[in-house]
């Protein structure tokens, strides 16, 4: 939304001639002389005049107008707020007064009930005047800006604008910063006066050293509301808050810290002592960090690159657990991308995202449903609660999301190889939502949401002519990554599956210079130290090594861990015989790498692979970790292949 012009605060435009006039005699009376006059004729929501009592302290004439109480500034001043009571003297009944203002203030829901309040008070401090805007800020503004621009016209708004303006000098701290951020809330013009003056008082008291920490926060939070990262004033800040002692910071004000922090490292500051400390400190405060602020700080880790800072992401993820329940959407993503990024994976983590998100599926904004299968899938963490809830909740609102969200929610099936209860409702439902928007969706995402189908044997024949076509594959090279190889293995994959498993294809087949002839993916690869301790079995149950082949490479890109060939009366020929061989055996020697996490389902690459390598002509024998990590004996090994190779008996060929 556009910024409020300057006009808006131009007040000397009053309506009537009487608050003109009174706004008139108000400016020229600033200097709070001892001998100044109340004003005549005032309108009923102007300014109340100032009648000096001391040289420390301002009350007000009652004339059902409203005006402010200015205190002298000091170094380090404390102010006080509501409930905060401390170093309370003579004024204390003062001190009251501002709890009273703040419990009636908090109570009030519109920001006419609000000016109606105000004009009802006989006094009121700035951090009272400031506070009263705020709440107006956090009343009348939404994501589309403010709600009613008409209330920048009330006299009352006017009124209090026009004392801060010109009255900055006198502030306290928390006054004037806490002003200055309901101001920037309130979209007011930077240009305009008011905010010229304010920002100039804070730019002066920060050259002077007057902001404590949570004073320097604050006018960060305003400079990267107004000005952005690239505000001169942020390098100050951040030099000041280098000098600070942090360890009694507050987590609010570290909270602040790393978000400026964020910025000012981004636009290429070093300030990595800045952090070493700031991480030391917040790890000590890390059970006392709400949702938001555990939110935060994870987020800053992350766009910090702080992957030294270990132990604080390892509290802060163990924090979130129990916050799962109280995140907003924008948290859960943020904490999600965390995990990501540090490579974290927690169990009880898990475990309350499974109570959590299937209560929550049809509340939670489409992007945190998406970052929550990210999370799953790149985890290859198969929670069969959240699969399922996301399955239900993609056939209820499929219409409304975006072609990559679409795309998040339905790639994790097939990667980790996992059908829902609803799976044929929920393919009617992705392929009635192609049939609609399928020129919708970019090269490279169409591509892998089709592959992905395929590893659970949805077969998407409809779509298949366009993915072959020379065009779709020209759009395919010019988006990044290009045709590279595994875009290219993936286009392979497709064909190879709808060549043998879906022969009545009758559609454009993949040029053979699109085609792979090996790849190899890490999930693919053996365990190294399952794979040796098989070769060491096999070797004492066939007695000489020229008996078995290591990871052969197929006609068909497939590279098979161990082959074992056999004759027509079932004896083992030797791996180099290429005539009379009658049967071939396909080991799998299945490593952990190959499963989903903490699971005994094959992830979608290997089930496929093996799906395809039988088709082909393979005897296809899974060798799965979790059957041969307990034996430990090499003859223990050999007995257990001799029964899942040869369950009868078995010979060599001579």
């Amino acid at each position: 939304m556009a910024l409020i012009s300057r006009k808006t605060f131009q007040l000397y435009s009053s309506s009537t001639p009487a608050s003109r006039s009174a706004l008139m005699t108000l400016s020229n009376r600033l200097n709070f002389d001892s001998g100044q006059r109340k004003p005549q004729n005032c309108s009923s929501v102007a300014m109340r005049m100032l009648c000096v009592k001391d040289k420390s302290q301002y009350t007000f004439c009652r004339k059902k107008h409203v005006q402010l109480q200015m205190q002298p500034l000091s170094v380090n001043e404390a102010v006080h707020l509501r409930g905060d009571t401390r170093n309370c003297t003579k004024s204390n009944n003062v001190c009251m007064d501002e709890q009273l203002f703040f419990k009636k203030l908090n109570n009030l829901c519109t920001s006419k009930e609000i000016f109606y309040f105000l004009s009802s008070v006989e006094v009121m401090s700035d951090t009272m005047a400031s506070g009263a805007l705020q709440k107006i800020s956090e009343l009348e503004v939404d994501d589309n800006g403010l709600k009613n621009p008409g209330l920048l016209e009330n006299e009352v708004f006017r009124a209090l604008c026009f004392q801060f303006e010109f009255e900055s000098s006198k502030l306290s701290n928390r006054g004037l910063l806490n002003a200055l951020q309901a101001l920037i809330k309130l979209r007011i013009d930077p240009q305009s006066t008011l905010m010229t003056s304010l920002l100039s008082e804070s730019k002066e008291r920060l050259g002077r050293g007057q902001l404590t920490a949570e004073n320097l926060c604050a006018l960060g939070k305003c400079l990267l509301e107004l000005e952005g990262p690239s505000s001169a004033m942020l390098e100050q800040i951040v030099n000041h808050m280098q000098e600070r002692d942090i360890k009694s910071w507050s987590p609010r004000e570290i909270v602040m810290v790393y978000k400026i922090l964020q910025v000012t490292v981004a636009e290429g500051k070093q300030c990595q002592d800045l952090l070493n400390r700031l991480n030391s400190v917040t790890l000590r405060t890390v059970s006392q960090l709400s949702p938001n602020f555990a939110s935060v700080i994870l987020n800053s880790l992350v766009v910090l690159c702080q992957t030294q800072a270990v132990p604080l992401v390892n509290a802060l993820c163990k924090h979130s657990v129990k916050h799962v329940p109280y995140f907003t959407d924008q948290e859960l993503v943020n904490v999600l991308e965390a995990f990501l990024y540090f490579g974290q994976r927690v169990q009880i983590f898990t475990e309350a995202l499974e109570r959590h998100v299937p209560k929550s599926i049809r509340t939670m904004h489409p992007q945190t449903v998406s970052k929550v299968m990210q999370y799953c899938c790149k985890k290859m963490i198969l929670s069969k609660p959240i699969f399922d809830a996301v399955a239900e909740g993609f056939i209820s609102s499929a219409d409304k999301l975006t072609t990559d969200q679409i795309a998040a929610y339905i790639i994790p099936f097939g990667t980790l190889n996992y059908l829902p209860p609803s799976a044929s409702s929920l393919f009617r439902k992705l392929e009635a939502v192609l049939h609609t928007r399928l020129r919708h969706f970019q090269p490279h995402t169409l591509l892998n949401l089709l592959h992905s189908c395929v590893l659970i044997q949805r077969y998407p024949i409809n779509f298949l002519p366009k993915i072959f076509s020379p065009y779709f594959l020209q759009k395919l090279q010019a988006q990044p990554p290009g045709l590279n190889r595994a875009v290219m293995f993936q286009l392979t994959q497709l064909f190879l599956t709808v060549t043998l498993e879906c022969p009545f294809y009758e559609g454009p087949k993949l040029l053979s210079k699109y085609q792979v002839k090996a790849f190899p993916t890490p999930q693919s690869s053996p365990d190294v130290h399952l794979f040796k301790r098989v070769k060491t079995g096999l070797l004492y149950l066939l007695k000489k090594r020229i008996y078995f082949a290591s990871e052969v490479s197929t006609p068909y890109f497939y590279v098979v861990d161990i082959e074992i060939k056999l004759d027509e009366e079932g004896f083992v020929l030797p791996a180099a015989q290429l005539e009379e061989v009658h049967r071939r055996i396909a080991l799998c020697v299945d490593g952990q790498n190959r499963f989903c996490a903490h699971s005994h389902n094959l992830l979608g690459e290997e089930a496929i692979k093996q799906r395809h390598l039988q088709l082909l002509g393979y005897e296809v024998v899974q060798i799965p970790f979790f059957e041969i990590e307990s034996l430990q004996s090499i003859r223990k090994i050999a007995d257990y292949l001799h029964k899942k190779i040869f369950p009868c008996t078995y010979g060599f060929s001579n």
